[in-house]
């Protein structure tokens, strides 16, 4: 680390929170320019040098995003810097969505300064708050401001650690303009930082209640396993496998994070499963609703999947952290058993007691198991089946069906370690594609305005390893932040964006086409508001102006491979960002 200040001990406050920052062993900061944090934004680029990367950002969603991406790859907060009251409010959704994806992030903010007689006339003012943290207070974990230098490390190491613990989320720390910007008139000791920020334990199980779960689990004859945030730990990618094939448990994924291999012939996800299980075990989902549920989009009438009397066990965190505020936690499910823990902790002690039970079993109880596998191999393969009838019918499509251009993207990446980031072509990428190993997919993107910023996050996390990363990016999420191109191209991301181009933000145009249907308006106007056309953005040409390798529009399906592979050639030779604009169909 080369330090470009002329002193080698702190003298400003802002040097005293790096050494800080270091200690914690932060990598990355991801920020958009702010004087409430001048004194910061020196002291890391020249005080501290080049120890902790700066990510410079158009827009504090996108720094948001990066961090997002970022943790959810590495398990490890990366920090982001908003600037006082404004570029928090600018930030907050890319928070809120951190927090809803249990995601951990630090984010400091510059505030004040607290003194009054320190503040620069009129615009000191309008960007302070009393207390800036009530912003975000409602979807972060912790939120604090110190006011004395003294503090700062032990509160920056608090923060550090809430951050971290399970269920995971975003913390904000606000750093006075005035502590920054003030000499350092008594040292600082930051001796003790990693006993002030050492994690706790993960949260065990009580045993017996573990031991009740195992049973149950075990006497089912047709259980099934909804699976949430598990995958988060990647050795729980390979436990749940174990668990599955050792019991004979289908397998259903919600795609929060990659929890289970998709080929695997007991990942039933998108079959009628659920509908014939005695038993449903939720492995750390938080919405147990959305996968157990049939949904009549027009009329919001909900049915459950599950039959009558289908015993419901529950494996994760429950109610620990849950929001006062967001009702992210969706509707209360009745549950037979509820096992708190961290699944990191509990599924391989899962595991075991089901071995143990099963070691007893006679011979015609392994049979009953035997066979309900076999139907969950039935299923899977009449799934995929019918997935690859439907694929087929679409594939002379032009524009390109979602399917021909999720199977042409394949045909390339599948030569490569690849990674996908976020989005998934309408879920038609985990029908064709091998997510194979935990590292593949950090799980799905959370909404429009969250996916182009998240994937820079990803592959800044890959940023050397060899993989190639892809992005399935929908043209609407782009279309809110295609200032977030010149971060890939500024910082050599290994990113390629192959566009999933309808020309229209379809998810809601769809609603437009429902609601027409059923209350007898013209459906030719369900378009008005909702198409991204005429003019149509020229999305290759616009990566070209930020410095990508680029190429398209692409219309014809049979010219996709080829585009998909001179752009994956492209980054997999120069580590830097390329993208593919096909246009096609609308889902």
């Amino acid at each position: 680390m080369v330090n470009y200040a002329p002193y080698s001990e702190p003298v400003w406050g802002s040097d005293v929170m790096v050494d800080v920052l270091r200690g914690l062993g932060l990598k990355y900061v991801a920020l958009n320019p702010g004087s409430s944090f001048r004194g910061l934004h020196d002291s890391l680029v020249n005080y501290g040098g080049d120890e902790i990367t700066m990510i410079e950002c158009p827009h504090e969603k996108i720094a948001m995003g990066v961090a997002h991406g970022y943790a959810k790859v590495t398990g490890e907060p990366m920090a982001v810097i908003l600037h006082d009251l404004v570029g928090l409010l600018h930030g907050t959704m890319g928070v809120y969505y951190a927090y809803i994806d249990r995601t951990p992030v630090l984010v400091l903010g510059g505030s004040g300064p607290a003194d009054h007689v320190r503040r620069r006339p009129n615009i000191d003012w309008i960007h302070s708050a009393n207390v800036q943290g009530e912003a975000v207070r409602a979807y972060t974990k912790w939120d604090h401001e110190p006011r004395s230098l003294a503090s700062v490390p032990a509160i920056l190491a608090r923060a550090h650690r809430i951050a971290r613990e399970q269920p995971a989320g975003p913390v904000y720390i606000a750093l006075d303009a005035g502590l920054q910007e003030d000499r350092v008139s008594n040292q600082v000791p930051l001796h003790d930082l990693d006993r002030l920020a050492a994690l706790p334990s993960a949260l065990g199980p009580e045993p017996t209640a573990l031991r009740d779960l195992a049973e149950r689990l075990c006497a089912a004859d047709r259980p099934v396993m909804v699976l949430g945030h598990p995958g988060r730990h990647p050795e729980s990618f390979d436990t749940l496998v174990r668990l599955a094939e050792e019991v004979g448990i289908g397998a259903v994924e919600t795609h929060w994070r990659l929890n289970f291999p998709n080929r695997h012939e007991l990942n039933v996800t998108g079959s009628a499963t659920l509908e014939r299980a005695d038993s449903v075990l939720f492995v750390d989902v938080k919405d147990m609703g959305k996968a157990t549920q049939r949904l009549e989009s027009a009329t919001r009438r909900i049915t459950s999947r599950l039959a009558a009397g289908t015993t419901i066990l529950d494996l994760g965190f429950n109610d620990v952290g849950i929001s006062s505020w967001s009702e992210d936690y969706a509707e209360l499910v009745p549950t037979d058993l509820q096992v708190t823990a961290d699944t990191s902790v509990v599924l391989p002690l899962l595991l075991e007691e089901c071995r143990n039970i099963l070691a007893q079993e006679p011979p015609s109880r392994q049979a009953q198991r035997e066979r309900w596998r076999e139907e969950l191999r039935d299923l899977h393969r009449d799934t995929w089946e019918g997935w690859r009838r439907d694929a087929d019918k679409r594939a002379g499509d032009t524009p390109v069906s979602t399917a021909r251009l999720a199977a042409e993207v394949w045909d390339v990446v599948r030569e490569h370690d690849w990674v996908l980031t976020a989005g998934t072509a309408a879920e038609w990428a985990l029908r064709t594609w091998d997510f194979d190993r935990p590292h593949r997919h950090p799980g799905r993107q959370l909404g429009t305005a969250t996916q182009i910023g998240i994937s820079l996050g990803v592959a800044l996390a890959h940023k050397g390893t060899g993989r190639l990363v892809v992005d399935l990016q929908p043209d609407g999420d782009l279309m809110f932040d295609v200032g977030a191109l010149w971060v890939a191209s500024r910082y050599e991301l290994p990113l390629l964006v192959v566009m999933f181009n309808n020309r229209a933000y379809y998810n809601d145009w769809e609603h437009q086409e429902r609601l027409a249907r059923q209350r007898g308006t013209p459906l030719d106007r369900a378009a008005i508001g909702m198409a991204i056309d005429t003019p149509a953005p020229d999305f290759a040409a616009i990566a070209r102006g930020f410095g990508w390798w680029a190429e398209g529009p692409v219309t014809d399906p049979d010219a996709v491979q080829a585009a998909v592979r001179r752009a994956a050639d492209h980054v997999a030779a120069t580590g830097c960002p390329a993208l593919v604009d096909v246009v096609c169909q609308p889902k």
